[in-house]
């Protein structure tokens, strides 16, 4: 999914890093205001994660590969805001010492990796939430679900691009097809590792995850507070 230097126009390079910069702006804004003291270091936890398996590719068909995107994850891990800046520093690490993804492009992959999957993947994910049972299950199911359809809406946006200022021969049509079919079986893996992840710390600590606090028991002084009588 990263886009090299040329792919698209300077047209559309910079307007996608112009509202890439918009969003990550006023997702530092909104993190500052927001970030709980419990998602502060998961944030740090979740960036160097994805930093970490998006460097392990796994075979797709046709002798392509694919590698976890990271965006749904980090926004369902740690919320909208400091989910959005952990990928997007991720992209700009590797950018600058991995040569993996265009610095001209950067803009834009910060668009399709972080932001666009990010928000996507957990608006998606909340909306299953709605509809599910409150408990842990729902909260893993959501989760594959919403990293799977993230990556595929990610995949959508960049034929846009590449329909608006693509410089590459192929056809839209062509493109289209390709990208889609291929970043299915992509999400596939996203949604796994995804849900193997918000499960495995759900399962242990849903205060530290952003799209579970509802799992979080109320704080109680003893077995009886909910009933109006503390005990000591």
């Amino acid at each position: 999914m990263h886009v090299p230097d040329g792919f698209l126009n300077a047209g559309v390079s910079v307007a996608t890093g112009v509202v890439s910069a918009g969003g990550i702006g006023f997702s530092l804004v909104r993190a500052k205001e927001s970030l709980s003291d419990r998602l502060a270091p998961m944030a740090g936890l979740v960036a160097a994660f994805v930093f970490a398996v998006q460097m392990l590719n796994f075979p797709v068909a046709a002798g392509t590969s694919g590698h976890l995107l990271g965006g749904a994850l980090a926004c369902i891990m740690v919320g909208p805001w400091a989910g959005t800046i952990a990928v997007a520093i991720v992209l700009v690490v590797q950018a600058l010492l991995f040569a993996d993804g265009g610095l001209t492009a950067l803009g834009t992959n910060v668009l399709l990796i972080s932001i666009i999957p990010g928000w996507g993947g957990l608006a998606i994910f909340l909306g299953l939430r709605k509809l599910l049972p409150s408990n842990r299950g729902s909260v893993v199911a959501a989760s594959f679900v919403a990293a799977l359809l993230s990556v595929v809406i990610a995949a959508f946006a960049f034929v846009v691009l590449y329909a608006v200022g693509g410089t590459g021969n192929a056809p839209v049509s062509t493109v289209l097809a390709a990208m889609l079919s291929v970043h299915v079986l992509v999400g596939l893996g996203e949604g796994l590792i995804t849900a193997l992840t918000v499960g495995a710390v759900v399962s242990v600590r849903p205060d530290l995850v952003y799209g579970a606090q509802d799992l979080v028991p109320d704080l109680a002084i003893g077995p009886d507070v909910r009933r109006g009588v503390v005990t000591r």
